[in-house]
């Protein structure tokens, strides 16, 4: 099924023309041996690679797979990522490692980075997405050609006068030219519900015959597979329960923070491939609201986020080689040009915009943990690039938050397992429904307890036991009118599925000390002893114990959790009280493959980033019993008005530790007083004592 792009007359004549030119030429490279080895291996796999993709594109237009059985179409998936996985990715050209060593680092670095934007062809053939198709098959020409050039000029000499600063500012010119076209299809596939490539499969397809999943042109394995005959055995009275959970906290989300839903026409839907029994179901659940679905794909390349629907990661750690690949045109021109196409987007799109809701996300969990393997080869932001990276993220962030109101938009983020977790798969599944649909009253009427009890504080004191190093106090906003109202939020589980947790943005001045986790995956990626060390809320030092260089793990955490940023404040600080969670994660041993949204249920955790009101400060919000939480704000983001820079971070990292490894959280009033709320990970304040059940034996 593809969702054809059209041009009209004589755009359309040249379209072809254009098109035509390029099929012509990419149809000599594999014949031509004029390019030396071992460039010539490159530039021949690469150009059949394109070939097929264009041939792709016109079997896929003729719904030429309609008729073919499951085991042919997963050979034929399989095939179309047969180069990054497994034992395929040490001798692919996507690999920076194979690609430097078959071609010099210079030009493997970049044919690399070219390697692999050429691989997003996989989706705009499944998309039907020509002019992509094109423009990405003409820069591999017009880099082909330079290259064939600069060795027939210097073929006397036996050099190329071709350098691989020529083949940079290709690659940098092309991705500047066409920042309008891709900002508007991104900002379009974001917003506008008649981009529904993905929506009408999830609606229209047989759901019982299983080969629809492979429509998509996401890769697709057991996981995917499984999900799917699984969730087909349900009956519908489960499967309107698990979508109902999840629709009905995105409502609630409106509701809790005083937002118009009624004003809102969209809503993004993400999801991993095989949930669409409850996807189409939650789709249905919108539509009485008034909201069609907006469905798009994780970013291909290295110009989007990793944000959307998406199917199985063929290699995580192809994406990790990949992860700066932006550095090849990252400068300050290039940013002032995506801005300002971004910005246009948002014009071309603004009703569509306005007009938004919010995502609503089904995570997975179970996979395999993935511990990166650090390659030298790779690609890496300078040091004026990451300060570009950062300042180009916080841009978008405001034209976002311009054009897409945070005060007026929600969210709600629910998770499942996937197979792969292991052979109590089904167990599991059924263990996380009840988790997710846990009754709210009873945590609410619990975390009032300890509500209560912080707010009779000015600081949290808390330390770790059992090897855990962390010894940290935590400052509370004063409160003005104590009766009215209250530093920490009463979450009850709309926007953030499952119950189990109470939360704050604490006061900068006064935050200091170490946190200490022993192991914890934060997105997709494993830390050891992770230490951050915190004065006046800030981060002064960090460290882990992943490599055995200092310097390779400070560059680990200031990439991955410090998104390169100098320092990040302290933007919460939650206490989570869903022992249910962590009784089922010990029942089963899947402690390391729960999702954060779980994790940060299952003991006290800080996020370093942006507080949980980004954007959303001057909006009062209000616990259930009728306070008003004040505590929205810190000594950073309250410069939201006069420098807006130095307000947001545009990221948010939550760290939890798990309650065996949790001594003591105490809270100091302003004359002293302690009182204790959890003493050897267990709730020890009055009324609280009832969330320790799940935790004996």
């Amino acid at each position: 099924m593809c969702q054809e792009q059209q041009y009209a007359g004589e755009e359309q004549e040249l379209f072809d023309q254009r098109k035509q030119l390029a099929l012509d030429r990419l149809k000599e490279i594999p014949a031509e041996m004029q390019m030396p080895e071992p460039f010539r291996a490159y530039f021949h796999k690469t150009a059949a690679f394109a070939l097929r993709m264009h041939r792709l594109r016109e079997e896929l237009k003729a719904d030429a797979f309609a008729d073919e059985t499951m085991d042919r179409l997963g050979e034929l998936n399989r095939s179309l990522y047969e180069d990054i996985i497994g034992a395929g990715y040490e001798t692919s050209y996507a690999n920076p490692a194979y690609a430097c060593r078959m071609l010099g680092r210079e030009y493997g670095q970049l044919l690399c980075m070219l390697y692999g934007e050429m691989r997003g062809m996989i989706v705009y053939a499944y998309e039907g997405r020509d002019q992509e198709l094109l423009i990405f098959t003409e820069l591999f020409l017009q880099i082909y050609t330079y290259l064939l050039h600069g060795f027939a000029e210097g073929a006397e000499e036996g050099e190329n006068t071709c350098t691989p600063k020529e083949v940079k500012d290709i690659l940098y010119w092309f991705f500047s030219d066409y920042s309008e076209l891709f900002m508007n299809g991104r900002v379009g596939e974001q917003v506008d519900p008649d981009h529904d490539f993905a929506v009408r499969i999830i609606l229209d397809a047989k759901l019982t015959d299983l080969r629809y999943l492979y429509r998509f042109g996401e890769y697709i394995t057991e996981n995917e597979l499984e999900t799917a005959a699984y969730l087909n055995t349900l009956s519908q009275e489960e499967i309107d329960r698990m979508a109902r959970t999840m629709s009905e906290g995105y409502r609630m989300g409106f509701v809790r923070g005083g937002k118009d839903l009624s004003k809102k026409k969209t809503v993004n839907i993400r999801y991993h491939l095989g949930f669409e029994r409850v996807i189409r179901q939650v789709i249905y659940n919108f539509e009485a609201m008034g909201l069609r679905p907006v469905i798009y794909r994780r970013g291909a390349g290295s110009l989007y986020s990793r944000t959307g629907y998406e199917g199985a990661d063929p290699n995580p750690q192809y994406g990790y080689d990949h992860r700066a690949d932006q550095a090849v045109y990252l400068d300050k021109r290039y940013v002032e040009r995506r801005l300002g196409a971004l910005k246009g987007a948002y014009r071309q799109y603004q009703a569509q915009a306005n007009a938004h809701g919010g995502p609503a996300c089904l995570e997975v969990f179970g996979e395999t943990p993935f511990v990166p393997e650090e390659k030298e080869e790779s690609l890496r932001l300078g040091e004026k690039q990451q300060k570009l990276s950062v300042e180009l993220a916080n841009q978008a962030s405001r034209l976002t938050n311009e054009y897409i109101p945070g005060e007026e938009r929600s969210f709600t983020i629910i998770a499942y397992p996937l197979p792969e977790i292991g052979p109590d798969y089904r167990e599991i599944f059924q263990e996380i429904v009840k988790i997710n649909t846990l009754n709210y009253e009873k945590y609410q009427r619990i975390q009032q307890k300890l509500i209560d009890a912080l707010d009779q504080g000015r600081q949290v004191h808390i330390t770790g036991k059992n090897g855990n190093r962390t010894d940290l106090t935590v400052a509370l906003h004063p409160l003005g009118d104590p009766k009215k109202e209250t530093n920490f939020e009463n979450c009850v589980a709309d926007v953030n599925i499952p119950v189990g947790e109470v939360f704050t943005s604490p006061a900068l001045t006064g935050t200091a000390g170490r946190l200490f986790v022993s192991s914890v995956y934060l997105n997709g990626l494993l830390y050891r002893d992770l230490e951050i060390n915190f004065l006046d809320g800030m981060i002064t030092d960090y460290t882990c114990g992943n490599f055995e260089e200092e310097e390779k793990n400070r560059s680990y955490i200031r990439e991955n959790v410090l998104n390169y940023h100098d320092v990040l404040p302290m933007g919460e600080f939650a206490i989570g009280t869903n022992t249910t969670a962590y009784r089922t994660a010990r029942k089963y041993a899947i402690e390391d493959k729960l999702p954060i949204l779980i994790a940060e249920k299952m003991g006290p955790h800080f996020a370093v980033g942006d507080t949980c009101y980004s954007h959303e400060e001057d909006r009062p919000v209000y616990n259930p019993d009728g306070k008003e939480i004040i505590a929205r704000d810190n000594e950073c983001s309250r410069l939201r008005k006069e420098d807006p820079e130095k307000a947001y971070f545009n990221t948010h990292v939550d760290i939890t530790i798990p309650y065996d490894e949790l001594g003591t959280i105490t809270v100091i009033g302003g004359d002293g007083r302690e009182t204790e709320l959890i003493r050897d990970g267990r709730f020890v304040l009055p009324g609280t004592e009832e969330l320790n059940g799940p935790l004996e034996g």
